[in-house]
């Protein structure tokens, strides 16, 4: 008997099984029942814009985002014109894809500073130019706030609320937040400040991965299988429904173990664990 078709708002996003080739990704996840993927701008550039976008159209699957934007932190006026143009296109990127979000990881501390309203600021600039021109192509930026450990050399937002305080100085349609287990799950104010982010209609993406530790040297790559870790997935993805979010719920884990494994196998463990842990 194969495995029954992956949940209604399962999505799977391409790092999770990074050995597969976007044929291998959309093959595998047609097999599988899986309706979404979250993609990635480097493994579609290499592949080509274009082709992907056919590639996923016809395969009948949805992009529920596509990472990443942002980076916006430089506080050189040569480095800020580089971020806004490589942003520009990256919503070029999303909107051939379909996909009506593109993700924001908004950029660390440059060499040498250690002010950090002064880089969040920085992000409200640029987006000031940045949002009108992704909503002209259709697509809603997403700011995703990360774990406080990676807010000297990868983001400077590490709550929700500061995502939010950024966010809502835009329109709802321009800009929201990404909401991400692995980097919110320890936030007690979580709670209401995804009501805040839901009343308001931000939330655009809801993301989940487990935390365990030890953490791995460099932490990036430390993202736990569902389950496996100390995350209350369900009543974390509860929440996100109760603050009136109802799309897809990305399955996003940097795992150098997972990597290794057989792609198939991977995604098969992974839509158990889902349905076990977050559904």
């Amino acid at each position: 008997m194969s495995p029954a078709p992956a949940p209604d708002r399962f999505s799977l996003n391409q790092e999770t099984v990074r050995q597969w080739s976007l044929p291998e990704l959309v093959a595998g996840c047609t097999a599988a029942g899986v309706r979404a993927v979250g993609l990635w701008r480097d493994p579609v550039r290499r592949f080509g814009v274009r082709e992907t976008a056919k590639l996923i159209a016809g395969a009948g699957l949805r992009v529920s985002s596509l990472c990443r934007g942002g980076f916006f932190t430089a506080a050189d006026p040569v480095g800020r014109a580089a971020a806004l143009e490589d942003n520009r296109r990256a919503v070029e990127e999303a909107a051939e894809l379909g996909a009506d979000t593109l993700v924001l990881v908004s950029g660390g501390l440059p060499d040498g500073d250690r002010d950090l309203s002064g880089a969040r600021e920085r992000i409200v600039g640029i987006l000031g130019d940045l949002a009108p021109y992704a909503a002209a192509h259709g697509v809603r930026l997403g700011i995703e706030p990360l774990h406080p450990m990676y807010a000297a050399d990868r983001c400077v937002v590490s709550t929700l609320g500061q995502a939010l305080d950024i966010a809502e100085r835009f329109p709802a349609r321009q800009v929201g937040v990404v909401v991400d287990a692995y980097h919110l799950w320890w936030d007690e104010r979580f709670p209401s400040e995804v009501l805040r982010a839901g009343e308001a209609g931000r939330i655009v993406s809801v993301q989940v991965a487990d935390w365990v530790t030890p953490l791995p040297e460099g932490v990036l790559l430390g993202r736990g299988q569902l389950g496996d870790g100390s995350i209350d997935l369900r009543a974390f993805r509860e929440l996100t429904d109760a603050a009136g979010y109802l799309g897809p719920v990305e399955v996003e884990i940097f795992n150098p173990g997972l990597w290794a494994r057989d792609g198939g196998e991977v995604l098969q463990e992974v839509i158990d664990r889902y349905r076990e842990h977050v559904a």
